[in-house]
């Protein structure tokens, strides 16, 4: 058989039989559809801040990228600049002192975060506790790498929180890592001290890792807290934050795991074999972010999202939803009426009845079949849209 007449059958890896895409990948396609057909569809469905960083994170950034010097490879642990500000970071808003050279990693975003904890502590066969609702990379990324996902529900008449009787009754064996998420993404559920301090103690017990994802403690939220506040939790913990939400730099990629030094070193031996570090104007740019004002903090993270929050109560209202008003973070969750099958039904007809894209809560587990979230990552301007539309809609559903 000559080249030219050859057939080729090269296949894909087995993995991607065990995830899809990724449904905002697939569904902003649509939407990218619908709006070259003129439809000026109003999304609330992601949370990508759509505010500026401060302005001295961009003169920062402008800076560093104008330095002859600046633009080669980057070590993988981080400048120490930034690693010293995501200290401060810590000690500023959780009291919780870190030590900047050996129990910080900062990372490309806290997915990335997800990625190297996996290959560093879990092999194909263990086990990983993963919440019901939760953040579904959770899952696609433990099924990629050949761990056996093994959920825990969260329930809203226990305030979205673990059942730790339920936890305690499951077969352990084989679990290597607990995945948590406080304040909690999609429920808005908020974080209680309580919770992290039973996490610590089924930890300690089970010699089970728990890693705390933490982007959303200072949206909406009077007193931030970290899960390494509690005694004891670095033993047994990191906790995962990043700059997306909180300082409105989402397509920066900047975050950070926190944990004890061994943990950190087994961090780094994985990333350093995958990356060659962050530009660093971003990262100088990052440390410069650590240090917003209070008022910046209070206008971009607390005032800005309080505005639309009542937006988003008022639309989850006009669609006849339920919703928990304690939530924190920078969604709304809210439960279907009985009247829809499911969320899918409801967000398909607001999509293409009303023009606007909310998301379905089934997309982050079986236990969010019945909820639809709204972001409220859009001006206020666009919110104020989206419920004169879905007001419209209803008067002639």
């Amino acid at each position: 058989m000559t080249e030219s007449n050859q057939t080729y059958s090269i296949k894909p890896a087995d993995r991607l039989a065990q995830v899809a895409e990724y449904y905002f990948s697939r569904k902003l396609k649509e939407i990218d559809r619908l709006n070259a057909e003129g439809k000026d569809i109003v999304s609330l469905a992601i949370g990508s801040p759509d505010m500026p960083p401060s302005q001295a994170t961009v003169d920062k950034l402008c800076e560093v990228a104008r330095m002859a010097g600046a633009h080669g490879y980057q070590p993988t642990s981080g400048t120490p600049e930034l690693r010293q500000a995501m200290a401060g970071f810590y000690k500023r808003w959780y009291g919780v002192d870190i030590d900047p050279q050996t129990e910080i990693q900062p990372l490309i975003g806290s997915k990335e975060g997800i990625l190297h904890i996996t290959l560093a502590f879990v092999n194909p066969g263990d086990k990983v506790l993963v919440p019901n609702p939760g953040y579904p990379t959770y899952t696609s990324l433990s099924k990629i790498l050949g761990a056996d996902v093994v959920n825990y529900n969260l329930r809203e008449d226990d305030g979205w929180q673990p059942d730790f009787n339920r936890l305690e009754s499951m077969d352990l064996t084989g679990v290597r890592i607990m995945w948590t998420n406080y304040p909690n993404m999609p429920t808005g559920a908020p974080t209680r001290m309580e919770t992290y301090k039973r996490l610590v103690s089924f930890a300690r017990r089970h010699n089970i890792l728990i890693v705390n994802d933490n982007p959303y403690s200072l949206i909406l939220n009077e007193k931030p807290l970290s899960l390494l506040q509690v005694k004891g939790a670095k033993d047994c913990c990191i906790e995962l934050n990043s700059m997306s939400k909180s300082h409105n730099m989402p397509g920066w990629r900047v975050g950070m795991c926190v944990g004890n030094r061994q943990f950190i070193q087994w961090i780094l031996k994985i990333k350093s074999n995958i990356d060659s570090g962050t530009f660093r104007g971003i990262q100088l740019a990052a440390a410069e972010a650590y240090n917003n004002d209070d008022a910046w903090h209070r206008q971009a993270n607390v005032e800005t999202y309080r505005r639309r929050r009542h937006l988003a109560e008022t639309i989850m209202q006009e669609l006849g939803c339920e919703y928990d008003k304690g939530q924190v973070g920078m969604f709304l969750w809210g439960k279907i009426p009985a009247r829809y099958a499911n969320a899918e039904e409801l967000t398909e007809k607001v999509l293409h009845d009303a023009r606007v894209f909310i998301t379905p809560g089934f997309i982050f587990g079986s236990n969010g079949e019945r909820y639809v979230r709204i972001s409220l990552c859009a001006k206020d301007e666009r919110m104020e849209e989206a419920l004169r539309r879905i007001k419209e809609y209803k008067t002639t559903e």
